[in-house]
């Protein structure tokens, strides 16, 4: 049967050349599209959804090239709209995972400086010679033993000290989590 005779049957509402249609055609279609969607399931949705459009248009729809060269071109058409579709899809969760981590990396940045400033605060709070000793180890990089000559003290001193300072230092922050668990912010 001929594609003219076959769209006019299906123009009046043949389903029986519409299925006829979609076996000659069906399996041509979804050979051309793979090339492009290099997915079985893509290419599928989009040659149904051609046979499905033509069927819901079959009333109002003219043709002016052949029936095949109508499809191949929908069948295209239709492909580039969803790749069109994907990316506009693809380009906006970028956006929001961009966004995201750019509000989580200022979330983190807030809070460093928070620690740090809550850091100051505490070091600020200790004993001079507690201070003395733990910027000596930790800002200068000293060791225990070296601490310990220049500051004419003993080793066990500076082991003590240092062990004040980090359980004040991790006591400091342990309040400021029971104040905020309490008060909040």
């Amino acid at each position: 049967m001929g594609e003219e005779i076959l769209f006019r049957q299906i123009k009046q509402d043949d389903a029986g050349a519409m299925k006829e249609l979609f076996h000659l055609y069906y399996e041509p279609l979804c050979t051309y599209i793979f090339q492009f969607t290099q997915s079985s399931a893509h290419t599928e949705d989009i040659v149904q959804s051609v046979f499905i459009k033509l069927w819901e248009k079959r009333q109002t729809l003219t043709i002016t090239t052949s029936l095949k060269a109508y499809l191949y071109r929908s069948a295209y058409n239709h492909y580039v709209d969803k790749f069109r579709e994907g990316k506009k899809k693809t380009k906006l969760l970028e956006d929001l995972k961009y966004e995201a981590l750019s509000c989580e990396s200022q979330d983190d940045n807030s809070l460093f400086h928070q620690k740090l400033e809550r850091i100051k605060n505490l070091m600020d709070s200790l004993p001079e010679r507690c201070q003395q000793i733990i910027l000596l180890s930790k800002q200068e990089g000293f060791k225990n033993r070296e601490i310990a000559e220049k500051l004419g003290i003993s080793i066990k001193t500076v082991e003590a000290q240092l062990r004040i300072a980090f359980q004040k230092i991790r006591d400091g922050f342990e309040e400021k989590k029971i104040l905020f668990l309490l008060f909040g912010r």
